[in-house]
């Protein structure tokens, strides 16, 4: 092997036995890797070399978690989702630098995480975001040991709280039949017709871009998302490939489209050209993408119009898998419909019809066996 050069570090056998590796960090000083073989030290070398690279400072048992995190929000920034960082800056800044940022990265211990899932349930988190936390604690460590600053994940020593179960809240046929009438005449109407009759998620909605829809064969492609960056909402590439999906429509959602691209049409021409998206089946009055909090508070006066208890919009997508599983339609084509990757994901989430759906195999079985 030759001789490294300046800045990539050197490896070398102590006198003692063992094997250290060194390299120089962004403020001058010599950080030591030891290890009981050649490969082990070379290994955190690499990774110290590769971390340095990436703009992640290596300082040694002084670093603190506070520092490493935002570092490796900078470092792992590159390769995610603009929607995944932001969700990644959040759990960060609300929950793990106010609580651990203080202490040493390398001095963490397990029970400084414990402590902290702990505090966050006391505070009043649901365990499933306390999970997203320790998550990301644990992806976050995983890097942190392959770049040589810490020698094991201590998070893999730590249990997360169990999740919870929760009843998913959806809408009868009846509700949403007394809902989808409360949206008549709307201007979202066919908004929640599509996400009433079709499953689509709040993002796939807002992103939906006339090019995708063709109402003379009666289908639609999901292709995007509208999604909240740092640069604002933007349309972002669906996360898995199942998400990317063709989806018969119904008639109820041809008729509500066609009269909504008429209603949409007159109210560019009475904006002209301020009409800022001319893309976009779903927009403000001026043309611009609908935030969350825009459909929130479209959304809540409908559901008391119609006399309905709180809900979430996502629970329509939930209503409309529950509707079509409890009138027998084959879970692999509500899975289809859904975008969801697995059909066990299907089955799963939605185990509460699996009754519902036993009692028609039990008919099937008067039907054949002639009772």
């Amino acid at each position: 092997m030759g001789k490294r050069a300046n800045g990539e570090g050197s490896v070398y056998q102590r006198t003692d036995g063992r094997w250290c590796a060194s390299v120089t960090t962004e403020g001058g000083r010599r950080q030591h890797f030891l290890g009981r073989t050649r490969a082990e030290v070379a290994r955190k070398l690499t990774g110290a070399l590769d971390a340095r690279d990436k703009g992640v400072l290596v300082t040694g048992p002084r670093q603190t978690v506070s520092q490493f995190f935002t570092q490796w929000l900078d470092a792992v920034r590159p390769s995610l989702r603009p929607r995944t960082f932001v969700g990644y800056e959040q759990l960060v800044r609300l929950h793990v630098i106010p609580q651990i940022g203080a202490l040493s990265l390398a001095r963490l211990t397990p029970q400084h995480l414990q402590r902290l899932y702990a505090s966050r349930l006391e505070a009043g988190l649901c365990s499933t975001t306390v999970n997203h936390v320790h998550a990301l604690i644990h992806k976050a460590l995983s890097n942190a040991v392959r770049w040589g600053l810490v020698h094991r994940n201590i998070a893999d020593l730590v249990d997360p709280p169990r999740n919870r179960h929760f009843e998913i809240a959806t809408l009868t046929p009846e509700q949403a039949r007394a809902f989808l009438a409360a949206a008549a005449g709307h201007r979202l109407e066919a908004l929640y017709v599509l996400a009433v009759t079709t499953g689509m998620r709040q993002g796939e909605l807002l992103g939906l871009r006339w090019r995708d829809v063709d109402v003379d064969i009666g289908t639609l492609q999901v292709r995007g998302s509208m999604q909240a960056t740092p640069e604002g909402l933007r349309i972002m590439e669906p996360k898995t490939a199942g998400s990317r999906r063709r989806v018969a429509l119904s008639k109820q959602p041809i008729d509500a489209l066609r009269r909504h691209r008429a209603a949409q049409a007159e109210e560019r021409l009475r904006v002209g050209a301020a009409w800022e998206n001319v893309e976009l089946v779903f927009a403000t009055e001026a043309g611009r993408p609908i935030t969350a909090s825009i459909l929130r508070r479209s959304f809540e006066p409908l559901l008391t119009r119609a006399g309905l208890p709180r809900m979430r919009f996502h629970d329509l997508r939930h209503t409309s898998a529950t509707l079509l599983l409890g009138r027998g339609v084959h879970p692999k084509v509500v899975s289809e419909m859904l975008g969801h990757t697995r059909i066990s994901t299907t089955l799963d989430l939605y185990s509460h019809v699996s009754m519902t759906m036993q009692q028609q195999a039990a008919d099937a079985f008067d039907a054949i066996l002639g009772h």
